[in-house]
């Protein structure tokens, strides 16, 4: 590990091993509550992911309960995928524990440490997106800019 890149790759494989296992539910339902209805054409194009990938996981959050297909208010061709009312209540738990983990992991830096450290990851993610061509919604700050892409 002789470059600083060797550190970022290294810490943020270590990063992975704490994720939840259904992270993608949750990515996906804090996509949606952020854009707001969203054809599966375009939950491909937000994330980069083959169409049938996308099929397999918007099946289980159907299966699930925590999305629902709905007509397109546009008068699309294509149906679009909405929260339920438990797929709002799963994702605010979710990220309630997302956050209290964060908190706990966070409880010995200081104020100003925890918003540089988060200014350093929005920057980079925002450079992950922009070598990507894909640009990821975020919610004004202050309104839950936790969320997930």
């Amino acid at each position: 590990m002789d470059k600083p890149t060797d550190l970022v790759e290294y810490e943020t494989m270590l990063l992975g091993r704490h994720r939840h296992l259904d992270r993608s539910a949750y990515i996906l339902l804090s996509r949606i509550r952020t854009a707001g209805l969203m054809s599966i054409g375009q939950l491909s194009e937000a994330f980069g992911l083959d169409v049938s990938t996308l099929n397999r996981h918007t099946s289980a959050l159907l299966r699930t309960g925590l999305a629902e297909r709905v007509p397109d208010p546009d008068g699309g061709i294509a149906r679009k995928f909405r929260l339920t009312r438990a797929g709002e209540r799963y994702l605010e738990e979710e990220r309630a524990k997302h956050v209290s983990g964060l908190e706990r992991v966070l409880a010995g830096w200081t104020a100003e440490e925890v918003a540089a450290f988060a200014a350093c990851l929005r920057r980079f993610n925002a450079d992950v997106e922009r070598l990507g061509g894909r640009v990821c919604g975020r919610p004004a700050r202050g309104e839950g800019s936790g969320e997930a892409c």
